[in-house]
């Protein structure tokens, strides 16, 4: 009886077990396990989201006590310091050759961008009406020199007169009075024939002045060289009664001059015979080269601004110089080659205060002016001197040297002693980073290691 109580009980359990076996586990575990993977998928995700993030911070991150530097590296180059002016290109020699006559221009024998001789023929002038008047001229002579031989033969007349009146006067057969007339007859006839002479001697000169101006109506080139401008054209009437007209311009272009334009300020650097160049628009690589030659002394004043004319000269021997082109003129005070340069802005003049870092934050922003730790002008800045730098050493600690310096101008310097070639210094430091201050500009930054 127990025992079979016991063994319903036993299955009547077992039955009860095996119920949510059959019915709820094979629902469930489908459903987790679906869970299970959806969760796993974003793990890598997150992993190289979190690694991304962390390399850059590493990377990139900005140390709050660190701050970025300028740096450059000393190396060797050719450095000047010089004024700098713009000019114009002018011939060195020109001459208008116009029209001493009035008159038809007949012909033009030159175009512009001719190249001319001396005394060739280059334009003619209708010669007609002068040649007219000189018609009229050698008449008017021949008419007076007919007159001056009846003149003298009045003349020759009234002396033998007066050679038989002094006869009769002495013979007492006429009276003293008829001598006297006799005598001023003579006198007249003289008179009669010294005005005939001085009319002639005139007509002969108005014949020649329109010889000489029937030669002007061919007009001939008074100089060598090149035929820049004709205002006049074949068929215009020229009068030259009033001013004298134009018909062609020759210059010598075989040799520019450039007229530079010169502050009052810097006029004063400037002497006769300094190494001067200058570049072209068209060609900013090439250097045309020549010595100063003259400055002006009346300048040249617009808008308040009083501008001195320096001039010197080129040759020319291509024709790629023409006249007007624009220049960029430097007139060279000092210059040397193949020297170790760095930036002006990495210098600290002796006597300024501050770091290495400090004097390259003074430079910076004023490297293009020639920095505030250099100078504070141009000649100022190309005294040179002792000065301090800030070098950058192999294990990328910053120490500070004193350096002697040579050539200066508003961007380099030449340094003479206490930097190798290959050094680097730095230039400027923080968000003082100068804009025309280094040669290497932005590449220059070095971002500073964060471990």
């Amino acid at each position: 009886m127990n025992k079979t109580g016991k063994t319903a009980r036993t299955e009547s359990t077992q039955r009860d077990d095996a119920t949510p076996n059959v019915t709820f586990i094979p629902g469930v575990a489908p459903i987790r396990r679906k869970r299970r993977s959806r969760t796993w998928l974003w793990v890598p995700v997150v992993l190289a989201v979190v690694g991304a993030g962390y390399y850059g911070w590493t990377r990139y991150a900005t140390n709050p006590t660190t701050t970025a530097m300028v740096t450059e590296v000393v190396a060797r180059g050719d450095i000047e310091n010089s004024v700098t002016a713009v000019g114009t290109l002018d011939a060195i020699k020109s001459v208008d050759a116009g029209a001493q006559v009035s008159g038809q221009l007949k012909a033009l024998h030159v175009d512009i961008g001719d190249k001319v001789e001396q005394n060739q023929l280059v334009a003619e002038i209708d010669p007609a009406t002068i040649e007219n008047r000189i018609e009229i001229d050698q008449a008017e002579l021949a008419n007076l020199q007919a007159q001056l031989i009846s003149k003298k033969a009045q003349l020759v007349l009234k002396q033998a007169n007066i050679d038989r009146q002094r006869n009769l006067v002495v013979a007492k057969s006429i009276a003293q009075s008829t001598l006297d007339q006799a005598i001023a007859d003579l006198a007249a006839a003289e008179a009669d024939v010294n005005a005939i002479e001085a009319q002639i001697r005139k007509q002969q000169a108005t014949l020649a002045g329109d010889k000489v101006d029937l030669g002007y109506t061919k007009i001939f080139a008074p100089m060598g060289g090149t035929i820049v401008a004709n205002p006049a054209k074949e068929g215009q009437t020229l009068n030259a009664n009033q001013t004298t007209p134009t018909i062609v311009t020759i210059a010598d272009l075989s040799t520019m001059t450039v007229k530079a334009q010169v502050s009052e300020a810097d006029v004063g650097k400037l002497k006769v015979g300094m190494d001067a160049y200058f570049t072209l628009l068209g060609q900013p690589g090439k250097r045309f080269e020549g010595k100063l030659r003259q400055i002006q002394p009346m300048p040249d004043t617009a808008n308040n601004v009083v501008l001195y004319y320096a001039l010197f000269d080129v040759p020319n021997p291509e024709g790629e110089l023409m006249m007007s082109m624009s220049a960029q003129v430097f007139f060279v005070q000092s210059a040397a080659k193949d020297v170790l340069v760095v930036p002006s802005a990495a210098l600290r003049m002796s006597g300024e205060k501050g770091t290495g870092q400090a004097g390259g934050k003074r430079g910076g922003n004023a490297g293009a002016a020639g920095g505030k730790a250099g100078a504070s002008g141009g000649s100022a800045g190309a005294a040179g001197g002792s000065a301090e730098v800030t070098v950058v050493t192999a294990s990328g600690a910053l120490e500070t040297r004193a350096v002697e310096v040579g050539i200066r101008n508003r961007v380099n310097a030449e340094i003479k002693s206490g930097l190798n070639e290959g050094d680097t210094v730095v230039v400027a430091t923080g968000s003082d980073t100068p804009a025309a201050g280094s040669r290497g500009g932005q590449r220059g930054m070095r971002m500073p290691p964060m471990f």
